[in-house]
């Protein structure tokens, strides 16, 4: 390596599951006061999966991680870690991760779940960066899965209608870059979090209080007001620290919670919506999984490529927000 290199965490796989259940607007309509115009107007989702009986957040993980081991040619072996970003993990401990480890066949390494809810993709891509430039590990796995489905409210119009199950997968691997902006992989990361604003966005139960799982609780006004502002901070300031402008993006790549928040953002980054992977529409919120699902839809349908630079940001409970800025 030449004294200006540096080790960059680049993408070399990306794959997504879907539960095969699909829920169309309509069908909350018998249940609810609730109605597809009304839904598609304040939110753009028009379906969303929902994980069938027996299916938990550590399957849909596993068919993702399948996936994109296989656009990468890899067997599990290959990898030296796997991070699952997740706020509906199968069980209190141990975590999915190690269960995903498990289910693919994994006999080495290290596996770890983290959580910062709709943001916990972006805090794992992060993290991920670190242990590969630090040299802790040479390929690591970050996935985001969800079954936001177990702990809806279902008499709450306001957040049962945006929630969906999913998983995306992402493999990063160490390799050597010259320490410019046209580099592949990871150029720049900026994390946040406030908690002072817990009560906004949250699960009314857990381990140490209720004992129970809960059902989630929103405020969406006041998420909808933190979240435009935040997020177009956050993705400026993650474009600064890499060294490129606005006009380089090529892609955003936004938590898919809601179609106004998307639209919003973009416009406050002066971008236009023909540079945004927008997949809010088929899958609802998927929380942490969302992510990855529009980088694997996005290169499915053609629009990611080899070289395009892409900036990623979401925002969730805690609150917790960030961006990373990646090159293809």
């Amino acid at each position: 390596m030449t004294e200006s290199a540096v080790t960059r965490a680049v993408v070399i796989g990306v794959g997504h599951y879907l539960p095969a259940r699909v829920v169309p607007n309509a069908e909350f309509e018998a249940t609810l006061d609730t109605s597809d115009e009304w839904i598609v107007s304040r939110s753009g989702i028009e379906r969303r999966h929902f994980a069938a009986e027996g299916e938990a957040t550590s399957d849909l993980a596993t068919h993702a991680a399948r996936a994109a081991l296989s656009m990468a040619g890899l067997d599990a072996d290959a990898l030296d870690a796997i991070i699952v970003a997740t706020s509906t993990p199968d069980l209190t401990f141990p975590s999915v991760a190690t269960m995903v480890q498990a289910k693919l066949g994994m006999t080495r390494g290290f596996a770890f779940d983290i959580q910062a809810v709709c943001a916990g993709f972006v805090f794992a891509m992060a993290n991920a960066q670190a242990l590969i430039a630090a040299g802790s590990a040479r390929r690591v796995m970050i996935i985001g899965a969800e079954t936001f489905s177990r702990i809806l409210d279902w008499t709450d119009r306001g957040t049962c209608v945006l929630f969906g199950d999913g998983a995306g997968a992402v493999i990063l691997e160490a390799q050597e870059g010259t320490g410019s902006t046209a580099d592949r992989g990871i150029l720049s990361s900026d994390l946040n979090s406030d908690g002072t604003q817990k009560g906004i966005l949250y699960v009314d139960g857990g381990v140490s209080t209720s004992g129970t799982a809960g059902c989630l609780r929103m405020q969406g006004k006041e998420v909808f007001r933190h979240a435009v502002e935040k997020l177009a901070r956050t993705a400026r300031t993650a474009i600064d620290r890499a060294g490129v402008t606005v006009d380089e993006i090529d892609w955003i790549v936004p938590h898919q919670a809601n179609l106004r928040i998307i639209r919003g953002t973009a416009q406050k980054l002066g971008l236009p919506m023909d540079r945004v992977v927008v997949t809010v529409a088929d899958h609802g919120n998927t929380s942490a999984a969302s992510i990855p699902l529009a980088l694997s839809v996005g290169v499915a349908r053609g629009q990611i490529k080899p070289g395009n630079l892409i900036v990623i940001e979401a925002i969730g409970g805690g609150l917790a927000w960030g961006a990373v800025v990646l090159r293809w």
